[in-house]
């Protein structure tokens, strides 16, 4: 059975208001919850975070005193929904422990992206994403397991691997080499727009939650890794937001929101394993709905244009938070040596002596040695070796390896 949500009625815009008790989420039980569960509320926060900021840049951005009121309307229903999602994280989960939730969502939302992806350019990006937000969730856990202490694994469950991606040390880079090809809104696959939105909106998201939370700790080792991994994030925006089309129009650009939101509501309603949040996504998607059905009516009233001509005849399959472990460890066998040269991710040992790269890392890391690589020092110290889960056998790469391992 297929489902257009151009084709079907959502919820009227003046019966979508909340009140209070109903926004104040009860929060999910942190030892319980299904780790794929915690995901979709991490995602679909930073979602509807987009969604807010980009009707706010909308309306920064028209005179039209109409149109200012329609945003600000449907804008203050996203935020009722941003609060409804956000609020359901429950108070005692430590923002570290917030945080490996974070970080397995970039992992296993990134890794099935880009296997869904049909871009193989696209793929390329997402693949060279992916294996710096696995490294980011190897180096966290380690903190979480010195200074709560905590095992990832816990929150993680065994559907995420736990080791080394491509090193931190190794991710920093001139900012002229984390510009990509970008699609291009009526010659590009509708999937790849709506898989580079979602993506961005979730980097987005940890960027902004790290540029927040990461002076909050008090251990110095804490402090110098969320900085450090902070700075990555705003490089993954960068990347992911320079494959987004510069050219949609405003009005088309709020079409895509709407519809995306409708396809990830959707994709987590049917495959949510929580009968609570399975009936708020339902919720929103009714909701949505009748968001994109006003951005479609505004899209043609504005740009003269039909919205279907950027639209998929139908939904696409549902996006799934699975395991991904087999994926990643290929990807990593692959591409872990992978720097950027501009467009091109190539070896690092092809680089010339004098690429701004080197410069970069030299500025960058100064004389000692950056908090990515600290923590895993002092774990080894403290714990006489480094914290993994690695439940598919040793690492790929030989070079990554555990001593015992090899």
């Amino acid at each position: 059975m297929t489902f257009n949500p151009l084709a079907e009625r959502g919820i009227p815009l003046d019966r979508q208001l909340r009140n209070w008790s109903e926004l104040n989420s009860t929060p999910y039980d942190k030892d319980a919850i299904d780790p794929y569960s915690r995901c979709r509320i991490i995602v679909m926060n930073g979602i509807e975070v987009e969604s807010a900021m980009f009707s706010h840049q909308f309306a920064r951005h028209t005179a039209n005193v109409q149109l200012k009121r329609m945003l600000a309307t449907t804008r203050r229903i996203e935020q009722q929904q941003q609060k409804a999602v956000n609020w359901l994280i429950p108070g005692n989960e430590s923002t570290l422990e917030v945080t490996i939730g974070y970080e397995q969502v970039a992992v296993d939302l990134t890794a099935w992206v880009a296997q869904a992806e049909p871009d193989p350019e696209m793929r390329r990006v997402y693949d060279f994403g992916l294996l710096e937000d696995f490294d980011h969730l190897y180096r966290y856990a380690n903190l979480l397991d010195m200074t709560e202490p905590k095992k990832a694994a816990a929150i993680v469950g065994d559907l995420t691997e736990i080791m080394p991606g491509r090193p931190t040390i190794l991710e920093h880079r001139h900012p002229s080499d984390e510009i990509r090809r970008c699609l291009n809104l009526y010659g590009s696959h509708p999937l790849s727009i709506l898989h580079a939105l979602t993506v961005m909106s979730a980097e987005q998201q940890t960027m902004n939650f790290y540029m927040t939370i990461g002076n909050r700790p008090i251990e110095p080792i804490a402090r110098g890794l969320y900085l450090e991994i902070a700075q990555i994030e705003e490089q993954h925006v960068t990347q992911y937001e320079s494959i987004l089309d510069a050219s949609a129009s405003w009005c088309e650009n709020l079409v895509i929101h709407e519809y995306n939101e409708c396809y990830l509501y959707y994709s987590f309603m049917e495959t949510e394993s929580d009968k609570r949040l399975k009936k708020l996504w339902e919720l929103h998607l009714n909701m949505e709905i009748e968001h994109l059905r006003l951005a479609a009516e505004l899209m043609r009233a504005m740009d003269g244009r039909d919205p279907e001509a950027i639209l998929p005849p139908e939904m696409p399959a549902p996006l799934t938070f699975q395991p991904n472990k087999e994926y990643v460890r290929k990807v990593l066998a692959e591409q872990v040596s992978l720097t950027a040269d501009e467009i091109d991710f190539v070896p690092m040992s092809s680089l010339p002596k004098n690429h701004r790269y080197l410069e970069y890392q030299k500025a960058v890391h100064g004389k000692g040695a950056p908090p990515s690589e600290a923590v895993i020092a002092e774990h080894s110290g403290r714990e006489g070796g480094e914290y993994r889960l690695e439940t598919e056998g040793p690492h790929p790469v030989e070079d990554l390896q555990l001593e015992t391992a090899r």
